[in-house]
């Protein structure tokens, strides 16, 4: 937990920002990069500080908002899982009332940031929230939720594409699903941690799916996205600053893999959060490589 938060008298607010994981940003760092590649490539360069400010703040209000959404959908199978039962609703230290009052709150936030975008984006933030806040049921029914997940978090390319240029070219799409196929690997490395009590509760994901190959998956899924964002340098005749940058994102997902190997919940976890580090690469050879 960040120190500011677990030194916070105990209130709704400190309760409201637990159940938001204020104090574990990297849902929030995860969401953002796909919107700020999707910036710096249309653009073929610096976006802009107004743009960049509404993505980021988009991606924290939306995160947060996800968040919230999965703990009121889970709210019963919560209490009966280690990893869960202190969260602040299945612990019943916040009301659902409460909870659904915040949800709206953020909800209400992300909205207002939509419409300081031009109306070819707005549409596109609809779509977008509706993934976003389905996923919560997607782990109920469909085999494999992280393509689920890809795609809400990769919808950000989208919505910053037409953001910042009016319109979608090829290279928007091509972006868009390096972006999904990147989650889909790095959330699935995540659910390898939470096999069995995903198991107890009923909740799939592609970790079961795959089973004893999830390893070899998540590399292909990787390797998708790799592939993926070199055509889209090519495409865009990026220079070789842009395939610099991305040889090095293939060094990151090769340590990744090699550190999963024996999956290890450490080394998964570890390996979960570094991709923070992993989203800069494609920001910077977008950002430096036109």
């Amino acid at each position: 937990m960040n120190a500011w938060v677990a030194h916070l008298p105990q209130s709704w607010f400190k309760e409201s920002l637990l159940l938001m994981r204020v104090d574990r940003p990297i849902g929030t760092w995860l969401l953002m990069w796909p919107s700020l590649w999707a910036l710096a490539a249309s653009q073929r360069g610096w976006p802009g500080w107004r743009l960049m400010a509404i993505f980021v703040l988009g991606s924290f209000l939306m995160r947060s908002a996800g968040c919230v959404a999965n703990d009121i959908t889970d709210r019963d199978i919560d209490p009966m899982v280690a990893r869960t039962r202190d969260r602040p609703l299945a612990a019943g230290r916040i009301s659902l009332a409460a909870a659904r009052r915040l949800l709206l709150i953020l909800l209400l936030g992300a909205l207002a940031l939509a419409f300081a975008l031009p109306m070819a984006a707005i549409h596109y933030c609809v779509a977008g929230a509706l993934l976003a806040l389905t996923y919560p049921f997607a782990k109920r029914f469909i085999p494999v939720p992280q393509f689920h997940l890809g795609v809400a978090f990769a919808w950000g390319v989208l919505v910053a594409w037409s953001a910042a240029s009016g319109s979608l070219a090829p290279e928007a799409w091509l972006l868009f699903l390096a972006a999904a196929a990147w989650t889909a690997g790095f959330d699935t490395i995540y659910a390898m941690m939470d096999i069995q009590d995903d198991r107890k509760i009923g909740v799939r994901s592609t970790a079961i799916f795959f089973g004893r190959h999830d390893i070899a998956a998540t590399g292909l899924l990787y390797l998708a996205a790799l592939a993926l964002l070199a055509l889209v340098g090519w495409r865009m005749q990026l220079s070789w600053v842009y395939f610099g940058v991305l040889g090095g994102a293939v060094l990151h997902v090769a340590w990744q893999l090699h550190a999963i190997r024996e999956r290890r919940p450490e080394a998964l976890l570890g390996v979960f959060l570094a991709n923070k580090w992993f989203g800069w690469l494609p920001f910077l050879g977008f950002l430096f490589g036109a």
